[in-house]
């Protein structure tokens, strides 16, 4: 699997909890940071891109080693799917180059505080910037 975009995390020492590695739900701060950066990308590929308002409906992560303070991390990120009014992303996160957790996330495209269709301008960005496919495009 291909990720086309990928982010240094900064761990930061509020990010430890008592046993002095990341906490667990510092992982969906971070899995945010990635989700920021896929559409600065995606912008960058599709001038006049509608903002993205989005909210993120389901969260899955696989927690296969800790994370220290001090580690050089990495966020990559990669949309798998797109449905009518939602896309699924796929996250890989590196500590030190190893890999760390694995998580996926469901966002809903948003208008006015309802559900909405995802833009055409979107699914032609996704399709520029994803190397590997991508259902439902």
């Amino acid at each position: 699997m291909v990720f086309p975009v990928s982010i240094p995390i900064w761990v930061r020492y509020s990010d430890l909890d008592t046993f002095a590695h990341v906490n667990n739900a510092v992982y969906l701060s971070y899995l945010e940071e990635a989700r920021a950066a896929y559409y600065r990308a995606l912008q960058s590929l599709e001038p006049g891109l509608p903002e993205f308002k989005t909210l993120v409906a389901r969260s899955e992560v696989d927690y296969l080693r800790p994370i220290l303070l001090g580690q050089r991390v990495e966020a990559h990120i990669r949309v798998t799917a797109v449905g009518n009014k939602s896309f699924r992303t796929a996250y890989a996160i590196h500590a030190d180059g190893a890999l760390a957790a694995k998580a996926q996330t469901v966002q809903v495209w948003m208008h006015k505080e309802e559900s909405a269709q995802v833009p055409e301008v979107v699914r032609r960005a996704i399709r520029k910037l994803e190397v590997d496919p991508v259902e439902g495009l």
